[in-house]
């Protein structure tokens, strides 16, 4: 649920409209994992991290997940509870940033 009011959220702050929960494929057609939001053409996975990413089998699966965006040349941005503060100002930033280092401009 968390992941909805952050896409209204970036949507509102006037970044592009994110993706809901599309397969990352790689260039086999082989299916990984599927980030909580995405935007493909600028190979960006966004994951909203709940509580249960504390947990000590969770925190090494989140590990692996970040070696895989790496591996298929995307971007992980992980956002947390303490992002989503003050009207989600913390993760537009984050995700902002993001866009702008994979070539994204306002208007595109």
């Amino acid at each position: 649920m968390k992941h909805i009011f952050l896409r209204l959220a970036l949507v509102r702050a006037g970044l592009p409209e994110p993706e809901l929960n599309v397969p990352i494929i790689d260039e086999g057609g082989r299916r990984h994992h599927e980030p909580d939001l995405s935007y493909r053409k600028y190979r960006i996975g966004i994951e909203y991290e709940g509580e249960h990413h504390s947990e000590d089998g969770q925190v090494v699966r989140d590990i692996d997940r970040s070696g895989r965006y790496a591996a298929l040349g995307w971007t992980e941005v992980r956002i947390s509870r303490r992002h989503m503060f003050n009207d989600a100002k913390p993760a537009v930033t984050k995700v902002r940033s993001a866009l702008v280092q994979a070539g994204w401009r306002k208007g595109d």
